[in-house]
């Protein structure tokens, strides 16, 4: 019998989506994968999560480190990294954000290896949307052209690659090194701080655990023909949730009062973002031409149940002791009813009490 292929993951998650980790550990029990090799970023900390977690997790991983920011890399350079004879028939590619340096090179390396799938984790960052746009966000929402993103995928069919593109938003999960969105929240909440959301709190966001997106990822395999046909998808949970409901739900978990969660909504025209980890507006996706393509099944994660085990991470992490940029906070704040001068130079030096 043929012995099934095997496939490179790409990896530089500091930079994109923490889903790589994930996404190994997803396809390493997969019958279609029978090894997997990343080639990963030389300046990820192996100290840290998730990477300090790869020998234990997932033993059989052979991981080859490479300088993957370094622009001036090529297919003949990577491929001497990667052994002569090395050729791979799945690519997932988590790290190119264009198609230049080690991007193009792993662009061309899939041509020259004849790769039968190539997908590549892009992001739904590149959406262009308007007053126009219904949500939630198809696959045929226009996109930036001068996007990087946008500009690797053009590069990759221009070479008539087998491309399967995955637009992801916000993600979190267990050990990620990337906790930004809902940490800006425990951030305020753990310290008794208001929270400046701007609108009116009501807008929509898909927050997906990096489990749920790397079993999209993965599905590509259930149907291959299928994923490169319809190309682009969309990758997030549809299990949406308003602004607002995060701040109460991050309250739940860290055992505080509702009723004492103070949301300041503020005008975003004349703030812009400050530190708001989401846009002004509504701007989410909807993973339906994955389920109807690929067969995904869907989230298995809701935000609601895995913010237990995220605030006990956030703790660990340290996140209740260090220090917090507040400066826009208190710029949008200290003209409200709720400004405490006190509170706010406590945990950020450069505000005046």
């Amino acid at each position: 019998s043929l012995r099934p292929p095997p496939r490179l993951e790409r990896t530089n998650e500091r930079t994109k989506p923490p889903a790589g980790f994930q996404l190994a550990k997803t396809l390493s029990s997969n019958p279609k994968i029978t090894s997997i090799t990343i080639l990963q970023d030389d300046a990820c900390d192996d100290a840290k999560e998730p990477f300090k977690s790869y020998s234990s997790d997932i033993p059989d991983v052979k991981i080859v480190k490479a300088n993957l920011g370094d622009d001036s890399a090529s297919a003949e350079s990577i491929q001497s990294i990667l052994g002569d004879d090395a050729s791979y028939e799945y690519v997932w590619d988590n790290a190119s954000k264009k198609p230049e340096g080690s991007g193009r090179a792993m662009c061309d390396l899939a041509k020259k290896w004849d790769t039968k799938l190539f997908a590549y984790v892009s992001s739904a960052g590149m959406y262009q949307t308007d007053d126009e746009t219904t949500y939630p966000m198809s696959e045929t929402t226009p996109v930036k052209e001068s996007a990087g993103q946008a500009q690797f995928d053009s590069y990759a069919v221009s070479l008539g690659l087998p491309l399967v593109s995955f637009r992801p938003q916000y993600i979190y999960g267990p050990k990620s090194n990337k906790n930004d969105y809902v940490d800006w929240y425990l951030d305020r909440i753990s310290r008794g701080l208001v929270l400046p959301v701007p609108g009116d709190g009501t807008q929509k966001v898909s927050l997906t655990n990096s489990e749920d997106v790397a079993s999209l990822l993965s599905s590509v395999l259930n149907d291959e023909d299928a994923a490169v046909e319809q190309r682009y998808f969309n990758c997030g949970t549809d299990d949406l949730i308003e602004y607002d409901e995060v701040a109460y739900l991050c309250a739940d978990a860290a055992g505080i009062d509702r009723d004492d969660v103070h949301v300041e909504h503020y005008d975003g025209d004349a703030y812009g973002k400050a530190k708001f980890p989401f846009r002004l507006t509504d701007f989410y996706v909807s993973p339906d031409t994955a389920k109807e393509k690929l067969g995904w099944e869907g989230p298995k994660h809701t935000l609601a149940d895995d913010l237990g085990w995220y605030y006990e991470g956030y703790k660990a992490r340290g996140g209740e002791e260090r220090g917090v940029d507040l400066a826009k906070d208190w710029e949008i704040v200290s003209e409200t009813d709720s400004a405490d001068a006190d509170l706010y130079a406590k945990y950020d030096s450069s505000i005046s009490a």
